[in-house]
């Protein structure tokens, strides 16, 4: 017979009902995460606000899933033409050694800087792409972590609300004060367009962040102090200081 007094446990251990945002998010040690299931076996409210947080984080994942850039494909095949096929092996006899030894270190040479001149200008080329690449990921990563950081909050929440095929997601915490945004398959906002997030000051909309696309996740700038929510515009890209068209999103903090 089980003699344990739940007022006995451990005062150090964390609440449980606090725990639903670092369960989804896989951030429990094993003992942490075997005592927790144990928990959602008889607490529905935790069971659904981890199914709420599960869903949320993996829109998140969705939302920066990126495929490769269509123009790969044409940019390979056009190199195709320029580029020597090798040529077909007939057997001959083999040169003398020693003359094949002599010859070797400029064959090579002449080989290597004709790679050289023909893939120098490629090579550049990729490598530029490849640096604006990986700082594209690298803030898209710091980003994601950031978000990721204020769902595993004792006290984060989440509103949802679906738009024009998309869905948008405001996370927030109080203790922490701060808030994240993640669009998914929202409508893109046009050439020379952008998303503006803006927090709600009583009716007063205050800068909160630029999203270029409908797709995407934002750690919004500033703290809440205080706000009602979060509303999103169709700006000019760059953004404008105050908004200059109707909310096409209003995300209460409630």
């Amino acid at each position: 017979m089980n003699t344990t007094d739940p007022r006995t446990r451990d005062r150090h251990a964390p609440d449980p009902h606090t725990l639903t945002g670092a369960y989804a998010a896989h951030a429990l040690s094993p003992e942490e995460n075997d005592a927790f299931e144990r928990h959602l076996d008889h607490c529905p409210s935790c069971a659904q606000e981890t199914a709420e947080f599960a869903a949320t984080l993996a829109r998140l994942g969705a939302a920066e899933a990126a495929a490769p850039p269509p123009e790969l494909k044409s940019r390979v095949m056009a190199a195709l033409p320029g580029v020597r096929q090798e040529a077909p092996r007939v057997a001959r006899p083999a040169p003398p050694r020693a003359r094949f030894a002599r010859r070797a270190p400029k064959l090579a040479l002449a080989a290597c800087l004709a790679l050289a001149v023909g893939a120098g200008g490629l090579a550049v080329q990729q490598h530029r792409e490849a640096e604006r690449a990986r700082d594209r990921v690298t803030a898209l990563t710091r980003q994601q972590e950031s978000v990721t950081a204020l769902l595993t909050a004792p006290d984060a929440r989440t509103a949802t609300t679906a738009t024009d095929g998309g869905t948008a997601t405001v996370v927030w915490s109080a203790a922490r004060d701060r808030a994240g945004f993640l669009a998914a398959g929202l409508p893109d906002p046009g050439p020379g367009r952008t998303y503006q997030l803006w927090y709600d000051d009583a009716g007063t909309m205050r800068p909160a962040g630029l999203l270029p696309t409908g797709d995407g996740t934002l750690l919004l700038s500033g703290a809440l102090n205080g706000a009602a929510g979060v509303g999103v515009t169709l700006e000019p890209a760059g953004g404008s200081p105050h908004p200059t068209a109707a909310p096409v999103l209003l995300l209460p903090f409630s």
